[in-house]
Order: C-alpha cells, then structure tokens, then sequence
C-alpha cells in the first residue's frame, strides 16, 4: 500500500535557519532591495505574517482588488502600449505617432518641450534653444491640429504630459475637437495634470502651490462634466521615483496626492462618485523586481480601502486605482548603453506582473538623446514580446499567494499608510509641500542610495562594475536647430494673422474667469479658439496668481 503524502513540513523554519542555512556562508553580511529594505532569507507560512485571504488579497475584479482592476485582466484584454513621443515641431512628431501606431502601438503619449512646459510661447526669447528639444513645441491651436493631423481621436487614446499649462493644453486639445465636429464625450485619454508632485519633484510650475492645484482641479472637474471617458490627471508618482524616492515613498506620497485632489474637488460641492472613477494613475518601474510588483499591488489595496472608509465612495468604479506605468529613466545608462534593453525588460516584466492597465517603456537611447525610431520600435517590441511570447499573461495576477509577495505587499502598505498619516497631521499634502516635507524625505532618500553607489555598496553593471574600457557607440537622434526657427515663424505668423477684437474680447474672459475664481476651462476652449496662445495664457495666470518661486529646503 502506497504511503501518504507529507502534509506539512519536517522541521519549522527556525530548525531549518539554525541547521541548515546556518552551515552555509552567505555571499553578503546584508541583502537589502532598492528602497533600503532588508531582505529575508526566505518567507514561508510561519513567518509571513498577519495575512487574511478573503480580506487582504481577495479575487480580481473585486474589493479590494490587489490581485488586478478586471475579473480577466490580460486574459480579456492586454494593457495599452503607450511609447512616449515627442520632438521638433508638431509635423515631425506627428510622423512618429503615425509610425508608431503602423507597428502595433494602441494608444498616443504626448511629450512637450520645455517652452511649452514652462508657458512660454515658442517666438518668446525664453525659448531659445529649447524649442522641440525634449518634446514637441505647442503654442497654438494650429500646432495642436498639425500634431493630431490625420489621426482619429474618437478612435484613439491620447495621453498628454504637461503640467502648468495643462488648462493651455487641454482647451486645446477640445477646441480641436469641436472644429472637428468630435464631440467631448467621444474623446478617450489622459492629461497628466499634477501639479502636487511638480511641487515635490519635477519644479517645473507657474503660481503657487493653491492656485495651482485649483488649476489643476478645474480640468477633473470639466472632464468629470463635460468629457466623461477623458482622465482629467494622472496623479503621478513618476517624477517623485525619478528625483530619487524610495518605491514606499514614491507610493506614499503619490496617494497623498490623489487625496490632496479628493478633498479639493470636494470642497468645490463635486459628489465623489462623480469623479473618482476618472482619477487616474502613473508610476515608475525600477529595478527591484519584487518591491516594483508589490507596490503596485499595494497601491490598489490602499487606494480601494480610502476610497471607501475615508471618502465615502459607494461605486466599485470609484475605489478602483488605474494605473499607467513606465519603467524607470532613472536606471539608464549612459555606459553600455545596449545593457539598458536588458534592464527595460526586467521593469516591463514587472509592470506586467504588478498588473498595470498602461505602459511606456524607455528606449535604450534615452540618456543620450531623445529616441531614435529604430531604439523606439525596440522599445515597443519588448512589450510585444512579454505579451505574445513569455505566457506571463496567460494567469491572472500568477505571484499572488506566494508568501514572499505576500509579505511584502502587506509591509509596503504598512510603510506608505505611515507616511500618510504624517501628511495628514501636518494638514494635508498642500501643507506639507509647503513645509517641504515630501521633498526632504525624498532628498535624504536620493543621498542615501548616491553614497551608497559611490561607496560600490550596491552595484550598476557597466557604472561601477563590469566596466569598459571603451564604450559602446549607438546612433542618436539630433533635433535640427533650423526646425526651432521654422516653428518661432509659424508662432509669429499666426499671432500676426489673428482678429484683433475677438482676440481681446477672449483674453479678458480668461482673465475675469481666473479673478472670479471660476472654473477656467470653457474660457480657455474659446479663448484658444480664438487664437490666444499657451504663453498668453500663461501670462494671464502670472499676472492674476502671481509667480512662484522654490524656498529651497532649510
């Protein structure tokens, strides 16, 4: 008669490390992840901790969705590929959606150049040199219609990166539209619009932190009403990873963000269930395989839980976090270069398993210059290849249950709710961005791992390891300096062609809509229709709100 199967382990993990791990020498006194964490040795069912199924992980679709936003996640539908673009004028970058689009891309990501980043028209003497540099240069309704020539937007999803001047952006991007006879309601896609974390993280801004965010409030608010399938911000932990956070205060203080929004939209007599389900998410993916993947499980697992218990959501829709995901620049290598391929695919492997609805993912030039198509089509193929090749797609969320996941998870949401409950007693994150508090811990955060890689305590293939002593060459893309004259011609022509009265007429209605403290954004569609220009607008808000300017950290 055959003998039973064991039903539990021979020893308890605590016999296991005294005996036999305790017999072998580790390579290292310490193992820790990216963010500073100590590692375990191993996590088994002893010592996984506090970890009620039902509760904590649950079934995807549902509350409160750890394991995924959708009952079928990839099974039913993959993420959009979402390739950042964006350089030289309107017409070059509108060659590149169209050749990204010819190769299985399914969804647009618009980058802007500093000038329009900044408000800053592209004839201003401030743009000198920065025009289509980084990003497309937009100023005008007609560069909004030359960047979207020919291309559908009832069909397509367009996501916008811009900040301080997303009101400028967005009215566009509806005027358009309407001269299109494309109502608002067919539109699908996403405006970053979070000027919380430019505060925190990327600086680039016009105002003050308040009117700022009162700013950033009246487009979720105009979406919410008037353009119901467009994400009026993407709530962005991106930037605050890059400048050097940790993947729990990344998380931390992006969520803060979004209740930062919350709480504004709701002073204004908005109704939650009116909004949330158009909050939308975008995150960084580094190179800590594991800590990237449970901190996007955590973040839904927080996000659903706020949603309910603290704002009083009753829809489903409104507890669910979405999330856009790109994976790390932060980690690209200007050395060996052709390792970042390597690297990308690690991130996008994770994004995938971390479950995320969106995904850009960075092409192996991005430290050297702005992509070249070939690096760009790479870039793309990675994505292609996990969701055709790899069979990672196959399950839904097919980490969830192991104990090593698990714990982690569980601890990623301990560490971020910690840090939200010191935002909330200093007030909320507008306080605490003035106090400076997200940008010291993240300070402190970016030294800590500095001198950690200077001191070869944490290793960067190519950096300060497994080094060349010739480095590699890659082809790059150079952004002709003659195409930022063409496009500071266009600028002055359209200024010079414009109707003097209705141009007037509209200005002042911008300018009463931001004293009045009224939302701006019906004036900015029909101002912008008749031809007032980003940097105008711009303009209007500097002399209304006044100018601001970083106190440094103290």
């Amino acid at each position: 008669m055959a003998s039973k199967p064991q039903t539990r382990l021979s020893k308890s993990y605590a016999e296991w490390r005294s005996q036999s791990h305790a017999s072998q020498k580790e390579r290292k006194d310490q193992f820790t992840s990216l963010s500073f964490r100590k590692q375990p040795e191993l996590v088994t069912s002893e010592n996984i901790g506090a970890f009620a199924e039902r509760e904590q992980l649950g079934y995807p679709g549902e509350f409160p969705f750890t394991r995924g936003v959708q009952p079928t996640m990839y099974r039913g539908r993959l993420w959009t590929m979402r390739q950042f673009a964006g350089f030289g004028s309107p017409e070059d970058t509108n060659r590149r959606f169209k050749y990204l689009l010819a190769h299985g891309q399914t969804g647009l990501s618009t980058a802007f150049d500093m000038p329009s980043l900044m408000g800053y028209d592209a004839d201003h003497a401030k743009s000198r040199g920065e025009v289509g540099r980084e990003g497309v240069s937009v100023s005008t309704i007609e560069d909004m219609e030359r960047l979207f020539d020919g291309i559908d937007l009832a069909q397509v999803t367009v996501s916008m990166t811009i900040n301080c001047t997303a009101t400028a952006a967005m009215a566009m991007y509806f005027a358009m539209a309407r001269r299109r006879g494309i109502s608002f309601d067919q539109l699908g896609g996403t405006i970053q619009n979070d000027m919380f974390k430019e505060f925190i993280a990327q600086k680039e801004w016009i105002c003050p932190p308040a009117p700022a965010v009162k700013l950033a409030c009246d487009i979720i608010q105009y979406c919410a009403e008037s353009a119901p399938k467009f994400n009026g911000i993407s709530i962005s932990g991106y930037h605050i990873r890059e400048a050097g956070a940790t993947a729990v205060q990344e998380l931390a203080f992006t969520l803060a963000d979004g209740v930062g929004y919350v709480e504004h939209c709701l002073a204004r007599g908005m109704k939650i269930d009116d909004f949330a389900p158009r909050l939308s998410f975008f995150f960084d993916v580094h190179n800590d395989f594991f800590e990237e993947i449970a901190k996007f499980r955590a973040a839904r697992r927080i996000w659903a839980k706020l949603m309910r218990d603290r704002f009083g959501a009753k829809s489903e829709r409104s507890m669910i976090l979405r999330t856009h995901a790109q994976t790390a620049g932060v980690s690209l290598t200007a050395q060996q270069p052709l390792n970042n391929v390597a690297r990308v695919a690690i991130q996008a492997l994770a994004a995938v398993l971390g479950g995320v609805q969106s995904l850009h993912t960075n092409s192996m030039d991005e430290t050297l210059s702005l992509p070249t198509e070939g690096a760009a089509k790479v870039a793309l193929r990675t994505q292609q290849i996990i969701a055709e090749e790899t069979g990672v797609t196959n399950v839904i969320d097919p980490l969830g249950g192991s104990y090593y996941v698990e714990r982690l998870t569980n601890e990623i949401e301990a560490e971020a709710l910690e840090y939200i409950a010191k935002i909330d007693a200093l007030g909320g994150m507008l306080r605490a961005v003035e106090t400076g508090f997200p940008q010291k811990e993240i300070a402190e955060a970016s030294y800590r791992f500095q001198l950690e890689v200077d001191a070869r305590e944490r290793s960067i293939v190519g950096v300060n390891c497994y080094q060349d002593e010739q480095e590699q060459e890659i082809p790059t893309l150079k952004v002709d300096f003659e195409a930022e004259k063409q496009q500071a011609d266009k600028v002055r022509a359209f200024k010079a062609k414009r109707d003097r009265v209705r141009l007037e007429k509209a200005t002042a209605e911008i300018r009463s809509a931001c004293r009045e403290n009224r939302n701006v954004m019906p004036a900015l569609i029909d101002g912008v229709d008749a031809g007032v220009t980003l940097g105008e607008i711009s303009d209007i808000y500097r002399e209304v709100f006044g100018v601001y300017t970083d106190p440094g950290l103290i």
